[in-house]
């Protein structure tokens, strides 16, 4: 058994680590033992990406359609308001993080095809918007 010293997120853990050796039935009838593998020290993983906080969609005619599948949080707009470019819209959540919806350019709300607490699929149209 070998010991390791383990860090994660600050806290030190000692670690023991039994090698495992698998001999095949023909080879254990042999008097030659097979060789132990060696263990490699792991890549670190490359960092994920982090989402973009703010996320805008907008399909031809004016309807903004869901990026990803998730819940509707909040709806801030209401059919008629006028809106500017870059204002939230909607609050999405997908994955545990909450991603605003935004305008892509300003216009009047014609729908709102959600309401909060909507379960909605990626491209499932949210707001249509007439432009101005």
């Amino acid at each position: 058994m070998r010991m390791f010293r383990v860090v994660v997120n600050g806290n030190e853990y000692k670690v023991g680590i039994e090698e495992l050796v698998e001999v095949p039935a023909i080879q254990a009838a042999e008097s030659t033992p097979a060789p132990s593998p060696r263990a490699t020290a792991p890549q670190p993983a490359a960092k994920p990406k982090p989402a973009p906080a703010k996320t805008k969609t907008a399909a031809p005619g004016g309807a903004i359609t869901a990026p990803m599948p998730g819940t509707i949080l909040r709806v801030a707009v209401n059919k008629g308001d006028k809106v500017a470019k870059g204002q939230t819209l909607l609050v999405l959540e997908a994955m545990k993080m909450e991603n605003e919806i935004m305008a892509p350019a300003d216009g009047v709300v014609e729908e709102v095809n959600v309401s909060q607490g909507v379960s909605v699929n990626a491209g499932q149209p949210l707001i249509v918007l007439s432009f101005q």
